[in-house]
């Protein structure tokens, strides 16, 4: 007899006879239906499959733990934050944003950055990228942006025409599209990139003060950038290639780690201050708010099972504990619905009861039913509120910390904003060598387009930037200089 006391069992744990062979009637007959383990395998088999993301599709993730090295706690009551040396056990997600599942690691694309702190207060998600800026600033234009960079209806082939149309189109774009095509578009590997919130978030302290917070993570193994031609040669030759390094590092205990800094702005400030503070497609001066140190995230541990933990992981910027809320972002407020919505339609209403998304605080509420509960879907309790048998009640110290609002209800235009200043100190911020490499993504990128009235558009916008950096693009696109935009 075998030593192996695992006995292969079906879903119902009844002992399996014969894997290998099917039932049949005789040795060359048809299979029979009542071959129960033969069907199961096989409906299982149709089923492995869950949705991929329709945005952040091909992604890897780690475990590790953050580490408080700075008091914050004149800032925000946040639990996790309170005091130094305290560690929060949390898991990250990296991933690109416009392939599918199966795309390369190594294309030209943001980088998403998704860390979920499992706090004594709850789960909270920080669900940003690796630029500190979005190429839009408004939700409702989101699935139109995203529709560009996916497949074109027709042909199913990405289609630069679309993705030039819509930025040429939305000069707000301009400032991530020069971050997109300069190295920050092409990290050395996931371990050698930044990570940004992006949006701007308001910290409350215990006084009830409220603070307007930007994060930055910031790689202890420096930023590095790819050659756009090593990139490519990895992207058909190893496309797993960011997947891999990531894992093999964790597993020869090369953690990876970042330093977790913030910009603090204090609350009036956002009234006066010289950009909208609460637009994604800008950042805030360094010299107006510089970086204030919070703490160290450290990755240590690989997952046991990708599809269970990096494909199951939902990530919510609405997952919020006390201390840390939303702000007005308009970008950040849709997002607040919409991915919570998304993990719903993708795992199921009841996502948040997997073991990789499960809150080590524990929950309470009156949420029951849907498909794959996992627990005992709140056994006999009371399932409403108020009620008069010591249910779970509200919390006072959870209450929003109020943020007052102007003006009509109105969908607001910003085309007389400024689109191109921080667009154009970016540019100016490059060196010669890292301008050369912008241009040369830029153009590449633009040439299969076959609208001239495209190019020129989005050319205006660079020149907007800089002039320079319009003429370069210009050049390289072999088009005249707009007499207008001449300096």
């Amino acid at each position: 007899m075998s030593k192996n006391n695992k006995h292969l069992t079906t879903s119902s744990g009844a002992p399996v006879g014969d894997n290998q062979h099917s039932i049949t009637a005789g040795s060359r007959g048809p299979t029979l239906i009542q071959d129960v383990h033969l069907l199961e395998k096989l409906a299982h088999f149709n089923r492995e499959r869950i949705p991929e993301r329709v945005v952040h599709a091909k992604g890897a993730g780690a475990h590790g733990y953050f580490e408080v090295t700075n008091d914050v706690s004149k800032y925000t009551k946040a639990n996790f934050l309170n005091e130094v040396g305290k560690k929060t056990p949390m898991f990250i997600r990296f991933s690109t944003v416009a392939g599918e599942l199966g795309s390369a690691d190594t294309v030209r694309d943001p980088r998403g950055f998704a860390v979920k702190f499992y706090t004594e207060e709850g789960n909270y998600d920080l669900v940003g990228n690796n630029t500190p800026i979005f190429f839009i600033r408004d939700a409702i234009k989101f699935p139109d942006f995203i529709h560009t960079q996916k497949r074109d209806p027709r042909t199913h082939l990405k289609d630069p025409n679309m993705v030039w149309d819509f930025w040429s189109l939305s000069p707000e774009s301009l400032h991530q599209v020069t971050y997109l095509h300069g190295d920050r578009g092409l990290p050395a590997t996931l371990r050698h990139m930044n990570g940004y919130g992006s949006h701007t978030f308001k910290w409350v302290n215990e006084k009830g003060d409220a603070y307007w917070v930007k994060y930055h993570f910031i790689s202890e193994q420096d930023v590095k950038a790819l050659d756009e031609s090593v990139a490519n040669k990895l992207a058909g030759e190893n496309p797993d290639y960011h997947t891999e390094d990531l894992f093999n590092a964790i597993e020869e205990g090369n953690y990876p780690a970042w330093r977790l800094y913030v910009q603090i702005m204090p609350y009036e400030d956002a009234k006066t201050y010289k950009w909208d503070p609460f637009d994604v497609t800008k950042v805030w001066s360094k010299e107006d708010y510089p970086r204030i140190e919070v703490g160290r995230m450290v990755l240590d541990r690989n997952p046991e099972n990708y599809f269970a933990e990096v494909e199951q992981a939902a990530f919510s910027p609405g997952h919020f504990v006390p201390g840390i809320e939303a702000s007005p972002d308009k970008m950040l407020q849709g997002r607040l619905f919409a991915y919570s919505d998304a993990h719903r339609y993708r795992v199921g209403a009841n996502h948040e009861q997997l073991p990789i998304n499960r809150p080590i605080s524990g929950t309470n509420n009156y949420q029951r039913d849907g498909y794959m509960r996992a627990d005992d879907n709140g056994g006999g309790s009371i399932n409403y509120e108020p009620n008069s048998y010591d249910g779970p009640k509200e919390s006072e110290e959870a209450r929003i910390n109020p943020f007052e609002v102007t003006g009509q209800a109105d969908s607001v235009n910003y085309d007389s904003e400024d689109h191109y200043t921080q667009a154009g100190d970016l540019y100016r911020l490059m060196s010669d060598d890292e301008k050369d490499r912008l241009i040369h993504a830029v153009v590449g990128h633009m040439k299969p387009v076959k609208k001239d009235e495209i190019k020129l558009r989005q050319i205006k916008h660079f020149y907007k930037a800089d002039p320079e950096y319009g003429r370069r693009v210009a050049e390289g696109l072999g088009l005249e200089v707009p007499e207008e935009q001449e300096v």
